[in-house]
């Protein structure tokens, strides 16, 4: 059973930076479609950022400039790296990678932003 973790959330003054990574456990498979996305209290879930199979990375407006999707291929893992943090992108973030045979989620890494 291939389970995805994140890991790198936490605290952070309001301007400081994170990085979020994500792997699989278990059975390694290739993910030809690597996504971030994030969960605020009351809010639904949304895409921050992905990377599609040709490698080209989108990330949405609302962090677009602050935010950056990576991945090494190598080691299966993708990142999120998250700059000039405000207080509306705290949440919980999720990574999701999609293979041919299915969707793969995380269980969550907590962003908290203090002002």
């Amino acid at each position: 059973q291939v389970q995805l973790v994140e890991s790198g959330g936490g605290l952070v003054q309001a301007g400081g930076s994170l990085r979020l990574s994500c792997a699989p456990s278990g059975n390694v498979l290739k993910f030809y479609r690597t996504e971030w996305y994030r969960q605020a209290p009351g809010k639904q879930r949304e895409l921050v950022a992905l990377i599609d199979h040709a490698g080209t990375t989108t990330v949405v407006d609302a962090v677009k400039g602050r935010f950056a999707i990576s991945t090494d291929t190598v080691k299966n893992t993708w990142f999120l790296q998250m700059n000039s943090l405000k207080a509306e992108d705290a949440a919980v973030y999720y990574c999701k990678g999609v293979t041919p045979g299915g969707v793969y989620w995380g269980r969550g890494a907590q962003v908290t932003v203090s002002s």
